[in-house]
């Protein structure tokens, strides 16, 4: 379970920086100015940083609570099962 959620993870962090770059390559000619161009390519770079960066610290918490929070859905998935063995 932890590695398939770090690959999902991965996942969206790839994806955003996709989005981000084809919005931006999209939209480069609507931009009015140069200006506003920079001040766009800003804006999503740090759009980019700061969830990059939230990933990564969330990936970090997974990997020090790893037992606790797997451990607690391993439990309950054991026990729903055996409900069902006996039901």
């Amino acid at each position: 379970m932890h590695r398939r959620d770090i690959i999902v993870a991965w996942a969206f962090v790839v994806g955003l920086w996709f989005s981000i770059i084809f919005v931006a390559i999209a939209t480069w000619s609507l931009a009015p100015s140069g200006i506003a161009r920079i001040v766009l390519l800003i804006g999503g770079a740090v759009v980019l940083l700061f969830n990059t960066a939230a990933i990564l610290a969330m990936l970090r918490h997974y990997r020090e609570d790893r037992d606790f929070m797997y451990g607690l859905d391993i439990k309950f998935l054991d026990a729903a099962r055996a409900k069902r063995k006996g039901a």
